[in-house]
């Protein structure tokens, strides 16, 4: 049951910190795309976490990706089996159809993060634009 309850956590975790790759580098590019650059400084000025991620993003990234290859394991592992009895076996299923769906929650959000943050620049200036 203790193994159970981590896991599911884990996963909870995993969606936080992959979303916290999307508050420090992606949506300040977005934001100041969109020319509203006096708002990412109001953020910055009022939520000061947010500048020690985005000064810190090659550590953020790393861990928040470590703990999607870590989460890949606990969906994926081999010899997972729900309960015998058919109301927790229908719980068991449910739990997985959402655990897959918060994984690629996650997944969408850091892959959308590490974009912006890293190969848009490049891109632009490849591009001329």
């Amino acid at each position: 049951m203790k193994k159970n309850k981590i896991s599911n956590n884990l996963k909870w975790i995993t969606l936080l910190i992959t979303s916290s790759t999307l508050l420090c580098c992606a949506l300040p590019i977005l934001l100041v795309s969109l020319g509203l650059g006096a708002t990412v400084a109001s953020i910055n000025f009022n939520v000061p976490g947010l500048v020690f991620l985005a000064a810190n993003k090659v550590w953020t990234f790393s861990i928040s990706g470590f703990l999607l290859l870590v989460l890949v394991w606990i969906i994926w592992r081999p010899n997972q089996a729900c309960p015998n009895d058919p109301e927790l076996a229908k719980y068991c299923e449910k739990s997985k159809k959402w655990n897959k769906r918060i994984f690629f929650l996650s997944v969408a959000i850091w892959f959308t993060s590490f974009f912006a943050s890293y190969l848009l620049l490049p891109l632009r200036e490849f591009l001329n634009i």
